[in-house]
């Protein structure tokens, strides 16, 4: 039989729709189509598509399943060794990951695992209602620090070994950026809480509103009785660019932005915290994060939106698929452009106050690529003479976050780098005994997948550790 050289199509809702709504935008695969597209898998033997997932799920074996119609199969294989299908089937970036191996891709379009996965999670969330079973306790306890995809991982892997496991989350929501900060119409939060829910059901105690290196120390965890603490805690502090006129009101990182839509409900008709209704906006960066920050303004309300990006189209970090989405909802790409100053005019109650201004504009220059940089890619450099005013009522800065130097300020002996990223080794061990780290708050912002493999590495680690004790 004849392989179909281009995968099957994710069916998605119309762009004039979706860009007013917050629903998924992306309504995954029917059962037929699942089949069909797990009949392209070429089923190879030496499986050079599992050698790019960071969590080593046996593809080939969960395609093979879903080609037999064995749906809840396909689903037991993939969680065997990923925590969070439903939420990887969602938002990994499988085309530079396991797809970028798949055989089939050599000569035709590579195969749909990204697309299967999330169907597999989804028939199984829709269909099979059995809890699952706490395993036998070990006796040893485990405290982890952060709810996000790397906390939650290790948390399910050492779980599943029998370790009493507390998560510790400083939001009143668990989740971490799952939830605050990829937006409803790209990870349903619904998809989330139930992932958290089968960890529950393991046996994982979840611990909000504690910020660990306020409510508690790292040491006050040990003295509890933990004995070994994971810390998964991110990067949520946001970078800006330290240009005139970042104090005005109507300035954001998008870490906040995204966090008053997602968690603090922005987008409801009456909002207790408002961020827009109306307006320009524009969103400078380039990277997943921004795509997300600018297809949000649109959907509360943004009359027109900007994305000021100093380099070309061709380096755009955000995945294509992310791109093209915010591209047929009508986001506006002002690329080879970088903020010089951010316009604005003062409250007349009260002038002699900078931070009573309000947005009006944001001045950029333009760029051209000059030679590569540290990172491979040709470096930006401004044209003299190029500035041009965007009229604007919102700027949202979406250029990167850096790990929140909290818990590092309040624990004795733990090494960081010079952007505040913990320092771990191979097995993401750090310089206290017992205090392993992985996920943002080692590398800075980074995949979601990355972050649940450093969960992995790091829940092997600590059972090794606490076998020997």
């Amino acid at each position: 039989m004849a392989i179909n050289p281009k995968k099957h199509k994710m069916p998605t809702q119309e762009p004039q729709v979706r860009a007013h709504n917050f629903n998924e935008v992306a309504l995954g695969y029917t059962a037929q189509i699942a089949v069909e597209e797990a009949k392209r898998c070429l089923n190879c033997k030496n499986k050079p598509c599992v050698s790019g997932c960071p969590v080593n799920v046996n593809i080939p074996d969960f395609i093979t399943k879903i080609k037999e119609g064995d749906f809840e199969g396909a689903y037991s294989v993939i969680n065997k060794t990923s925590s969070l299908p439903a939420v990887c089937g969602r938002v990994c970036p499988q085309e530079t990951q396991c797809e970028s191996k798949c055989t089939l891709g050599i000569k035709f379009e590579p195969v749909g695992i990204g697309r299967l996965e999330r169907f597999a999670a989804d028939w199984h969330n829709e269909h099979t209602k059995d809890k699952a079973q706490i395993p036998p306790s070990n006796g040893h306890r485990v405290a982890v620090v952060g709810s996000g995809p790397s906390g939650l991982t290790c948390a399910g892997d050492l779980a599943k070994k029998g370790y009493k496991v507390t998560v510790y989350e400083a939001l009143h929501t668990a989740g971490g950026v799952l939830v605050y900060g990829i937006p409803e119409f790209r990870l349903p939060k619904a998809i989330v809480a139930k992932e958290v829910e089968t960890l529950k059901e393991l046996g994982v105690d979840i611990e909000p509103n504690v910020i660990i290196g306020k409510t508690l120390t790292i040491d006050e965890l040990f003295e509890m009785g933990y004995e070994a603490v994971f810390v998964g805690s991110g990067a949520g502090l946001p970078n800006f660019m330290n240009i005139p006129g970042e104090a005005y009101k109507g300035v954001y990182s998008a870490n906040e932005f995204l966090t008053r839509s997602n968690l603090m409900k922005a987008y409801l008709d009456d909002p207790q915290t408002p961020i827009m209704k109306g307006g320009k906006v524009a969103v400078v960066g380039g990277g997943n994060v921004a795509m997300d920050a600018a297809r949000t303004a649109l959907r509360l309300g943004a009359e027109k939106v900007y994305i000021v990006y100093r380099r070309s189209m061709d380096e755009l970090p955000a995945r294509r698929e992310e791109v093209e989405h915010a591209q047929e909802e009508g986001i506006d790409f002002r690329i080879l452009c970088n903020p010089v100053e951010i316009l604005g005019y003062n409250n007349e109650s009260d002038p002699r106050d900078p931070k009573n201004g309000f947005v009006k504009g944001i001045r950029c220059i333009k760029m051209e690529l000059g030679e590569p940089d540290a990172s491979g890619r040709r470096r930006p450099v401004a044209v003299a003479g190029s500035e041009f005013d965007l009229d604007v009522d919102v700027v949202i800065m979406s250029i990167g976050t850096s790990p929140n130097p909290l818990i590092k300020s309040t624990t004795k002996g733990l090494e960081v780098n010079r952007w505040g990223g913990i320092i771990v080794n191979e097995d993401g061990l750090t310089s206290r005994e017992g205090v392993y780290a992985g996920g943002d708050a080692v590398t800075g912002a980074a995949t979601v997948i990355s972050a649940m493999g450093a969960g992995k590495t790091a829940a092997k680690a600590i059972d090794e550790y606490l076998s020997k004790m």
